[in-house]
């Protein structure tokens, strides 16, 4: 058979490749780097059914990565055939990859390493008296014996690609690959909670898991003792409750967020992937409660059938394909938000434990309504032991502050009110819900048609998001190059110069760092319809708006993210106070 070639050259010649090349062509798909061994090894470890993996690494794992476990081990008679091109305990037969519950299955791991490095690999079953051992070089065994061990197994894997220079350079430094050791560890720990994990890193403990089984204390151990404390339980369904796929795990509330989107853990069958769709269902449930370039922390498990999820489509493993995604990723979002707006607690002053500090005499010779009361910043945390909290409670709103603020008083204290905040909460849940009753839309018809004038910049902005305009109250019109006739706006714009409203929400669109979607334009004009920061409000309005806010699904943060209310409770004020309780 001859391949196809250029006219005059002469005809290709097949021939098969030597198994060594072969093996290396394998080997670079499935050993990417050094973390991939440590991938490799410690999923074995965990199909082993182990409950103590301890990892040690030297040299970013170009020097050695050593992998201990007392899982089941390796029968004798079993250590050489492992190191064989798909041999494998996990699989036997072609059905068997429809319904994999292991995380290895191919039987490519241990070759591809041997390939690239030397391995040593000691393994003891609970019924043997001695450990057998086995020795690779370039690929082939140079050594089988026996000694004394633990029960379980130790792989070590010494001079990662030392024979090849070429994958070398394209590491990183040391301390990098270091990290993406520690990164892929830390992802185990959350998905395996039971198990103990202990990582070495040029002899420096890097990471020890208790392995108690509780998710919390793996939290803990991976993003510190009060971002586990504040953590919410994620469980859908409720109890009592059926559906296709579950879905557990915890999320953070919103006051505690990220700037990378590297702190949402993602696990299909306790299977760390990375799945932009999903990952994207987990930042949406946090829509409207984060500030703008701000991503929450979450750990999660989707538990779907075998049956129901490939996870044979990437040579690493490190993606999933899903028979019904449009049905995980509703599922996925549900859960999240859910778990988010009923238990995420309400930001508070609280008082601090003993007595509380107070500024010195000497520290300012301000007056104290002139200076401020001075209150320490762990006085300012969110109280995160606060029962949860749904909704707000039932306020009696006292006054404005600075044409700003509205001051309510409510159960346990009192409560301050971004009028502005709260405002954009209020129009962008009505604006996304359904028309009131008796209201056709969400739409101001003009009596007499405005003329606006486009800038390109806006101009393509409009071009790009006309639907979504049109969805909420814009009627637009081509009235000529970059100018357009609006016949209607939103409700919420009514009574404003309907030429700037829209030329303003263009521009704010355009500044979106993101792709604007139909929540981010809501939010935009939410945010234009809203009463300022400024604005005298009567005692009467103030009160409808609070009214309306205490029936809005997430009254806690506006659109955007940013807070609604802070509660001071009669605690902190009675101390602030120094009045004795």
């Amino acid at each position: 058979m001859l391949e196809y070639c250029h006219r005059g050259a002469k005809p290709v010649e097949i021939h098969i490749l030597p198994s060594q090349v072969s093996s290396l062509i394998a080997a670079g798909e499935v050993v990417e780097r050094p973390a991939s061994v440590v991938k490799e090894l410690v999923e074995n470890s965990i199909d082993a059914g182990a409950t103590h993996i301890a990892i040690e690494v030297s040299q970013g794992g170009l020097a050695y990565i050593r992998v201990n476990d007392n899982g089941c081990g390796v029968a004798a008679e079993s250590m050489a055939l492992a190191f064989h091109r798909f041999a494998t305990s996990k699989l036997a037969h072609a059905e068997d990859l429809e319904r994999i519950v292991t995380l290895g299955f191919r039987g490519e791991a241990l070759p591809s390493i041997a390939a690239v490095a030397d391995v040593e690999m000691v393994s003891r079953p609970a019924d043997a008296q001695a450990a057998a051992t086995v020795r690779l070089v370039d690929g082939k065994q140079v050594e089988q014996g026996s000694r004394a061990a633990a029960v379980g197994t130790t792989v070590s894997v010494l001079h990662l690609f030392a024979k090849q220079p070429a994958r070398r350079k394209f590491l990183r430094a040391p301390a990098a690959e270091n990290h993406q050791i520690a990164t892929l560890i830390s992802q185990y720990a959350l998905a395996y909670p039971e198990v103990r994990f202990s990582l070495k890193l040029d002899g420096r403990q890097a990471l020890t898991t208790t392995g108690s089984g509780s998710l919390t204390d793996a939290v803990a151990a991976i993003h510190g003792a009060d971002v586990a404390a504040a953590m919410l339980s994620i469980r859908w369904p409720a109890a009592g409750e059926s559906a296709a796929f579950l879905v557990s795990g915890m999320a953070a509330p919103p006051h505690l967020s990220r700037a990378s989107r590297g702190y949402v853990s993602l696990f299909v069958n306790r299977r760390c992937v990375q799945n932009r769709r999903l990952t994207y269902a987990i930042e949406e449930a946090y829509s409207g409660l984060l500030p703008a370039g701000r991503h929450p922390i979450a750990v999660v498990n989707l538990e779907v059938p075998p049956d129901e999820v490939d996870v044979n489509v990437h040579p690493a493993k490190a993606d999933v394909r899903l028979r019904h995604e449009n049905e995980v990723f509703v599922a996925l979002q549900r859960a999240v938000r859910q778990a988010v707006l009923e238990q995420a607690p309400l930001p508070t002053v609280a008082a601090p434990a003993g007595s509380p500090r107070w500024a010195s005499p000497e520290a300012s010779t301000s007056p104290l309504w002139e200076h401020g009361l001075e209150v320490e910043a762990q006085t300012l945390a969110v109280a995160a032991a606060a029962p949860p909290k749904v909704s707000l409670p039932l306020l009696r709103v006292l006054g404005q502050v600075a044409n700003t603020f509205i001051v309510a008083e409510g159960p346990d204290g009192m409560y301050l009110i971004d009028q502005h905040a709260a405002h954009e909460r209020v129009l962008f849940e009505e604006m996304c819900g359904p028309p009131q009753a008796g209201q056709s839309a969400h739409v101001q018809g003009l009596l007499e048609p405005a003329l606006v004038e486009l800038s390109p910049r806006q101009e393509e902005v409009l071009l790009a998001h006309r639907e979504t305009l049109a969805e909420h109250g814009f009627q637009l019109e081509p009235f000529g190059q970059r100018a357009y006739r609006i016949g209607a706006v939103p409700a919420l714009l009514a009574g404003r110069d309907a030429a700037q409203a829209l030329g303003e929400l263009l521009d704010a669109l355009a500044e979106e760092t993101a792709e604007p979607s139909a929540d981010r334009v809501a939010a935009t004009l939410a945010c234009h319809g809203a009463v300022r920061a400024g604005d005298s409000l009567a005692l009467e309005e103030m009160r409808e708006l609070v009214r309306r806010l205490e029936q809005t699904e997430a009254p806690h943060t506006c659109p955007h993210g940013r807070p609604t209310t802070v509660h001071l409770s009669e605690s902190w004020l009675a101390q602030t106070f120094r009045r004795r309780g």
